[in-house]
């Protein structure tokens, strides 16, 4: 008779760390919503693995009392992959920045969305590098002044979630870092997702970057800059929910309309065009989509790869079985 879990609270999550963020960062947030969340999946801490790369994001391991990995440059989609393969039974979740992920660490970001391995992953997107001290990254947008674009950046920004669906990831989704409940709501989809599931957490840098996602948070004018997307429900936003989106068939792009418009669409989160299309929202035009963007159900490469070690196992018996079957072996 297996014996009941222990209760778990979000006491039980914090480590003994003095954690060490700036003042007004929204990592405080996330690590908070995070911890208060771990006793709700009902698993013992001892499988549950936090890894993360550099950044000021990848000390999220320290201050959660779990094991974890602090690891190195953009390297911590490789390690989650072997970590989740080596034993499937843990819970192995990613926490990285939008440098981190998909700067030096974007070819690793690559593969584990198309290999769908199972895991979660946080990307902490303040569209700056903070940890050293305030270099655009890959999400900034043109004209980011910084350190290292003294005059104003000229690159083009990618989007993190456009990347992860072309990507062929499984699970896409972005929430906000101070919206507690919607972060929840969002990660808690995400840690149900067999696959990879990658979420996009709009998160504040006060000293670098303060305020670039305003429009998103002032609760003032939150409302008509941002759409939560609802499966199955009209695509709508706007204090009043006066406005809504539609695709405009002449340009292949998406529009704000009159909420009461006929052609408002209608959310499908298993349709992989229509999320392209809402995951390249943003403003002054058009509102920032927040809430799961795509979810499609595809074979786990962790499962796939214990199926095939069973396989070859039936064919060609263990490895231990082959060192002691003689001084020879053929291999085919």
């Amino acid at each position: 008779m297996n014996q009941a879990l222990p209760k778990l609270t979000v006491k039980d999550y914090a480590s003994d760390q003095e954690v060490r963020w700036c003042p007004g960062c929204g990592d405080y947030a996330i690590l908070k919503t995070i911890q208060k969340l771990m006793p709700t999946f009902d698993q013992p801490k001892e499988n549950q693995v936090f890894i993360s790369g550099i950044g000021c994001s990848s000390r999220f391991p320290y201050y959660m009392n779990t094991f974890g990995f602090h690891t190195i440059h953009g390297r911590a989609p490789a390690v989650a992959t072997g970590v989740k393969l080596a034993n499937p039974e843990l819970d192995v979740w990613v926490i990285t920045g939008d440098g981190d992920g998909f700067s030096i660490g974007g070819n690793h970001m690559l593969h584990v969305l198309r290999r769908n391995v199972d895991l979660q992953i946080l990307l902490f997107n303040n569209e700056i590098y903070g940890l050293t001290k305030g270099q655009y990254s890959p999400t900034s947008p043109p004209g980011t002044r910084s350190p290292s674009s003294p005059t104003g950046s000229i690159d083009f920004p990618l989007a993190p979630c456009v990347v992860a669906i072309g990507s062929g990831g499984t699970f896409i989704a972005r929430t906000i870092d101070t919206q507690a409940k919607h972060l929840g709501a969002v990660v808690t989809r995400g840690h149900e997702h067999r696959g990879t599931s990658f979420i996009e957490i709009l998160q504040n840098c006060p000293i670098y970057n303060d305020g670039i996602f305003n429009q998103v948070t002032d609760k003032k004018i939150a409302a008509d800059f941002k759409v939560e997307l609802v499966q199955g429900e009209p695509i709508v936003f706007g204090k009043e929910r006066e406005w809504g989106i539609r695709l405009n068939h002449d340009s292949l792009n998406l529009e704000v309309v009159d909420a009461t418009s006929d052609d408002v669409l209608i959310h499908d989160e298993t349709n992989k065009v229509l999320a392209t299309l809402l995951a390249t929202m943003k403003g002054p035009d058009l509102p920032v989509a927040v809430g799961v963007i795509y979810s499609e159900e595809k074979p786990s490469y962790v499962d796939d790869s214990q199926q095939q070690l069973i396989s070859i196992r039936k064919a060609k018996g263990s490895m231990t079985e082959l060192l002691h079957s003689g001084h020879t072996w053929e291999v085919e």
